[in-house]
């Protein structure tokens, strides 16, 4: 396989002659590449007018190999051919190398280029690639590419280095000027001068000036030629990348020029910036291949639901400004943009009801949009690379409602979408004040993030979050602390709280037209007359597992209550009842006798267990909870019709019945009480605090 590297543009901010006389000094030797043990002039070249001048060398090179491979190849230098393609009347130098030795098992080519810049005739530009493709190598492929990534980055790296010592040189020597070529019969054709002209006095004014002249930090490309004729679209320049990407390797660099060129090639207008193209590229570990069809899709997708207009177009809806827990504040210890979310605080249940799956998604783009925004201009400000954010979790307040299961289905698509459409851009999660439940939590969606995203969740547990060493403060100034942790910065994130039903929208997201169930609702329906239960049978054969259940009393009053029984139920006679792990259709009345499978014989406590103590629930409220199961044998969920006070008015109006929707799910012990998925959370840092074993054990308390 062949493999392709291009450098970024690389920009000298000297006139291209004085760059090709400090280029002329780096031969036959050159003390910053030792490696270069000698190159000898093969062919020299000049046209009668001295435009064009063509030189070739064969280059000495030492390899830096493994002695053992020296020993089996049997050398200790190999040989390169440079052919340097000088056009002064272009002002443009072109330089193709490739390796003599051993050419039927390795193929080298390296193309180089300095010309003009294209915004400042006074400046000179330098672009650099290669490829390597191994045929065989005495079984040494893996070897051999790496020794000639390492060349090639050396190159690279010291590349500027030298032209600016050579053009130090030339200034010591009192060569600071070399005038433009001129054909011989022009006026002007005059001799090398000294002293700086104006031009160059004017290059620490302009010096500002070359990443928005040569490339935007918008698109990272122009649309400009040099005067040789041949494009420089998009092409990256070091010291923009420096400025506004951060630090790269030569490998990095050269991946995120290639999809750069794709992504211009393909779209022919409006470009991702190279912030963005950075990230599809840590998210595939900078496999150019699946980052381009990553990042196609994406676009794809932006196009379809027109993501672009989010921030200009979108208006938060009037109940999320009132009871959604959630907002920017201020920015963290390294200048990334703090966003603070009072996830216990969260109606999940009425957030989804009142503006829907699609309204949440909406919302959740558009703090991801303002994400990119605010780091962007974060950039700009701060004067260095801020290319993600930082997200505090509070998780003080949450419980078994959190687990209502429409909003754990919306919030796994989220996270899909989000995962796949913005990578890359979470810094750091901390999550504090987590209190018992969130294990469950963590179980169900942990498997949907992103295994690099992950690894960058922090977790506080109890009230050490604010500790002098490992605490918040390590992460987040302390003058911006929110006051409702301890801190003294106020704070404009809202405090949530239950959304009115009033603001629920007209049909639950579960519901069809004609108020049944929908055909993908995840939740059963049940109905219940006066004297009549329901019940669910869930057969447990693994201790400590855990039976989570939610649901909703669409109208009059019924009583919840969990029991055991003390071996498990095999068969009921003249019961249809559906096993839990088995059977997840919604039950019709026909096929319910509505009578308990607890025999009238059988004794309490000795027979059968009441787990969970007795719960009436009204005409429209919600309830979840959970249960560790901590023995083996049938745990039955049991809903029953409630009279409470009312026989005679229920005797009267008997065809007024009971109706439950409801949900059910067992999790595995080894799911649940697993810390293998937390603490491959754990990072490097010292202030790390997650959730301990022991902790994890006791969120699981036997009833």
């Amino acid at each position: 396989m062949v493999q392709q590297y291009q450098s970024p543009l690389r920009v000298y901010k000297y006139p291209f002659e004085l760059v090709m006389a400090a280029y002329e000094r780096r031969f036959p030797t050159c003390p910053h590449v030792p490696d270069l043990l000698d190159s000898t002039i093969t062919e020299d070249e000049e046209s009668e007018d001295k435009s064009f001048h063509t030189v070739v060398r064969r280059c000495k090179i030492n390899v830096e190999a493994p002695y053992l491979v020296k020993k089996i190849v049997g050398v200790d230098c190999v040989y390169f051919i440079q052919k340097n393609m000088l056009n002064r009347r272009e002002r443009v130098l072109e330089i193709d190398a490739y390796n003599e030795s051993f050419a039927t098992r390795v193929i080298i080519n390296e193309k180089c280029r300095y010309f003009v810049h294209p915004e400042n005739a006074d400046w000179t530009c330098f672009e650099q690639n290669a490829s390597l493709d191994i045929k065989n190598f005495f079984g040494f492929e893996n070897t051999v590419e790496k020794i000639g990534m390492k060349q090639y980055s050396q190159t690279v790296a010291k590349g500027k280095e030298i032209i600016e010592f050579y053009i130090k040189q030339l200034a010591d020597e009192g060569i600071t000027h070399i005038p433009i070529w001129v054909p011989p019969d022009s006026p002007g054709n005059g001799e090398v001068e000294n002293g700086l002209t104006s031009s160059e006095n004017s290059n620490d004014l302009q010096l500002g000036a070359s990443a928005s002249n040569l490339i935007s930090p918008q698109n990272g490309a122009t649309n400009n030629k040099h005067s040789g004729g041949k494009s420089v679209q998009f092409q990256l320049e070091a010291d923009y990348i420096q400025r506004y990407l951060g630090e790269l390797t030569v490998l990095q660099e050269s991946r995120l020029v290639q999809l750069r060129t794709w992504v211009a090639e393909l779209l022919k207008g409006k470009v991702p910036n190279d912030t963005t193209l950075l990230r599809f590229l840590r998210a595939r570990d900078f496999n150019v291949e699946k980052a381009r069809e990553m990042l196609s899709h994406s676009l794809v997708w932006r196009k379809k639901y027109q993501v672009d207009k989010i921030l200009s177009e979108y208006e938060l809806p009037k109940v999320v400004v009132d009871y959604f827990p959630g907002g920017w504040h201020h920015q963290d210890k390294v200048g990334r943009p703090l966003y603070i979310l009072r996830l216990g605080q969260m109606d999940v249940k009425g957030l989804l009801k009142s503006i829907g799956e699609e309204g949440l998604l909406k919302l959740t783009l558009h703090v991801c949009e303002e994400g990119l925004r605010q780091m962007d201009e974060a950039t700009r400000v701060l004067g260095k690379p801020i290319s993600t954010w930082t997200l505090l979790v509070d998780l003080e307040g949450l419980n078994m409602r959190h687990l209502w299961r429409p909003g754990i289905k919306a919030l796994l698509r989220i996270i899909e979408i989000v995962e796949a459409n913005y990578p890359e851009t979470m810094g750091r999660v901390l999550i504090i004040r987590a209190p018992r439940v969130f294990p469950i939590l963590w179980t169900l969606v942990s498997t949907f993030i992103d295994e690099n995203t992950r690894t960058k969740f922090l977790f506080y547990g109890g009230n050490d979050y604010l500790q002098p060493n490992g605490g918040l403060i390590d992460y987040i100034p302390e003058s911006v602390v929110p006051d409702f942790l301890g801190g003294p910065c106020k704070t404009k994130v809202h405090e949530g709280g239950l959304i009115p039903k009033s603001l629920y929208l007209p049909d639950p997201t579960w519901m069809d037209k004609e108020g049944g169930l929908s055909q993908d609702s995840l939740y059963h329906s049940a109905t219940l007359g006066k004297g009549q239960v329901h019940e669910v049978l869930v057969d447990n054969e693994d201790p400590g597992s855990v039976l989570t259940w939610d649901f909703d009393v669409v109208r009059q009053d019924v009583a919840f209550t969990v029991y055991r029984t003390s071996v498990p139920i095999q068969e009921i006679a003249n019961h249809n009842h559906t096993n839990s792990l088995q059977k997840s259709h919604s039950f019709s009345e026909s096929e319910q006798h509505h009578r308990s499978v607890i025999e009238k014989t059988w004794k309490e406590n000795q027979d059968y267990y009441k787990v969970e103590p007795t719960l009436v629930c009204h005409d429209g409220e919600s309830t979840q909870g959970s249960h560790v199961m901590a023995y083996c044998g049938t745990y039955i969920l049991q809903w029953k019709f409630y009279c409470g006070h009312q026989h005679d008015l229920i005797d009267t109006f008997t065809s007024h019945k009971a109706q439950i929707m409801y949900f059910y799910e067992k999790l595995r012990s080894a799911d649940y009480r697993s810390v293998g998925s937390m603490t491959s959370l754990q990072s490097g840092h010292s202030g790390f605090s997650a959730l301990s074993t022991r902790s994890l054990a006791s969120s699981c308390p036997s009833r």
